[in-house]
């Protein structure tokens, strides 16, 4: 059996190293010329002692909770609730072209401006219906959207994007903790077309020519030629966007309600009504552009034409004109807004072959007549064109398209109908020699695809003798109300009959401005007031002008 060696603990002269710490080249990072001491026992015993306190307070508060509060988190957890809820995001604000805010968040919910004119055009918002339960159905009872105007367009990008949030509850509802998962995102803000100061002046005198004439509504368009921004859009009667919001009081919104001039319907885009004589520019240009006539020819308008009847040969069937013209050529007859001419060159007389309907009906789709513009609003009603089927559909007992269906059509009459929105884009792509714009009221151009514009396709020169007879209905014809010696307005006027009786009529007026760089293009119609009323949609517009050279000459240069 061997014994095992005993370790000797002495250091001998022999096995100290040299101190070399004063050697060139000494190198610290190894071991040479010191000594290492081992950890001491003290230092084990003591993280010894340490983790042992340690571990006995986690096992003590351990067996506390456990055994003494036990009974009391139990009880918690089986009485309380958790439940992710919704963080609702702030709605985005609505400002006017001049960064005047008119929409925005306050205390109390959603504010509004109060400035008129302006309900139609932003709406206003609510708690859903059945309705938009159908439509969305992630959306919640408690959610707040966008129920009419902008508000409801621009929903997506306004309401933002919701938070989530998980959120503890007692038994009596009481919220415990919460901790928010998903962060909200604000809802995006909108800058308009519209200047609030220009839209409000213009609703105040449509309203006031409606009120005090006895006409039933209406309803008025600016809109820049050039890219489809509506400076001012007014529809009269409206409502307001804070009574709406707000639910009250109730006997105003009873009173919209029971209003038999319809304060909801936005006239501007989805009233509907005969255009009369204002469709008379785009007769011309097909005219021209067919070859049926040129701009020198004179035709004589005695105050009527008659044609044979086709039921009773032995008759005549009269067509009357406003008054008698004389002998008018192209630009005499826009400007005095002869009748007979049009009857003539729409439909044909004697040695003058007409354009008939089918030639009315496409030339008519060319300008935009009968679609709907592409707004950036909900609602917008397409107009309709004259045509046989168009006929048939509305009158199937005598659904026979005559020559005289075609007459009332070419001054805008029969189965003629349009909207203002409509009237602003086709005498806007007049002004700027056929290009068809699309009509917008946020400025936001991400908000809304682009579309590619459209061209009608007619020579410039026909839009020059057209333009210059829409010139002289203001220098010397039937718009003379808007004759400005430092401003210089083309514009048409037009008178719709209405009514079974043909009792009312409407009143219309289009035009542009300045007449030699057209920028702006404007339309007004009054809604079925008194037939042989004198006092219109010009003298509404007049007004206006008056107002606008004074107070906003940069919109008049």
């Amino acid at each position: 059996m061997f014994k095992r060696k005993k370790y000797d603990h002495r250091i001998y002269p022999d096995e100290i190293f040299l101190d070399s710490k004063n050697i060139s080249g000494f190198d610290t990072s190894q071991f040479e010329g010191r000594l290492e001491k081992p950890i001491g026992k003290k230092t084990f015993i003591y993280m010894g002692a340490l983790i042992g306190f340690l571990g006995l307070f986690f096992v003590s508060r351990i067996f506390f909770l456990q055994i003494f509060e036990g009974e009391k988190f139990t009880a918690r957890s089986e009485r309380n609730s958790f439940k992710k809820e919704s963080i609702t995001p702030l709605r985005g604000a609505i400002y006017d072209s001049a960064g005047t805010v008119l929409v925005w968040n306050g205390e109390e919910g959603r504010m509004y401006a109060d400035i008129p004119g302006l309900g139609h055009i932003l709406g206003y918002t609510g708690l859903p219906s059945k309705e938009d339960f159908k439509k969305k159905p992630d959306t919640s009872s408690e959610d707040i959207i966008g129920k009419d105007g902008l508000e409801e367009k621009y929903e997506e990008f306004l309401k933002g994007i919701s938070g989530i949030k998980l959120t503890e509850r007692d038994s009596q509802g009481n919220p415990v903790s919460e901790s928010v998962q998903i962060i909200p995102q604000n809802g995006q803000n909108l800058t308009l077309t519209i200047d609030s100061r220009v839209q409000s002046r213009l609703y105040s005198d449509i309203e006031s020519v409606v009120r005090e004439r006895n006409f039933e509504g209406g309803a008025a368009v600016i809109i820049n030629v050039s890219d489809g921004n509506i400076l001012a859009m007014a529809s009269v009667p409206e409502y307001s966007s804070k009574v709406l919001s707000e639910g009250g009081p109730a006997d105003l919104i009873n009173g919209y309600i029971n209003d038999k001039n319809k304060p909801f319907i936005n006239r501007a885009i989805s009233g509907l009504y005969a255009p009369g004589s204002v469709v008379k520019p785009f007769v011309a240009l097909a005219a021209l552009s067919e070859g049926i006539i040129s701009p020198e020819k004179k035709i004589f308008s005695a105050g009527q034409i008659s044609i044979p009847n086709p039921f009773f040969p032995d008759k005549k069937t009269i067509f009357k004109d406003w008054k008698a013209h004389g002998w008018v050529d192209m630009r005499q007859a826009l400007a005095v807004s002869s009748d007979v001419y049009f009857y003539e060159i729409g439909g044909g007389f004697e040695n003058i072959k007409g354009l008939g309907i089918s030639k009315i009906y496409e030339y008519a789709k060319k300008f935009g007549l009968g679609e709907k513009t592409g707004i950036d609003l909900l609602g917008e009603t397409e107009g309709t064109v004259p045509s046989p089927a168009v006929k048939e559909k509305n009158n199937p007992t005598d659904s026979l398209w005559r020559v005289g269906d075609t007459y009332i059509s070419a001054i805008g009459q029969g189965y003629f109908l349009t909207t203002p929105i409509e009237m602003a884009v086709y005498i806007a792509s007049v002004a700027n020699d056929g290009k068809i714009i699309v009509p917008h009221l946020v400025k936001n151009e991400n908000f809304y695809p682009e579309v590619p514009q459209k061209i009608v396709g007619i020579s410039d020169e026909y839009f020059k003798i057209v333009k210059e007879g829409m010139r002289m209905a203001v220098t010397e014809g039937t718009a003379q109300g808007l004759s400005y010696p430092d401003l210089k307005i083309a514009a048409k006027t037009g008178t719709a009959e209405v009514g079974g009786k043909k009792n009312f009529s409407h009143s219309w007026i289009v035009g542009f401005y300045p007449y030699e760089n057209p920028k702006y293009a404007f339309v007004a119609v009054l809604e079925k007031g008194p037939a042989g009323n004198t006092t219109g949609a010009p003298y509404a517009m007049r007004n206006f002008f008056d107002w606008l050279k004074l107070y906003h000459p940069e919109y008049v240069k």
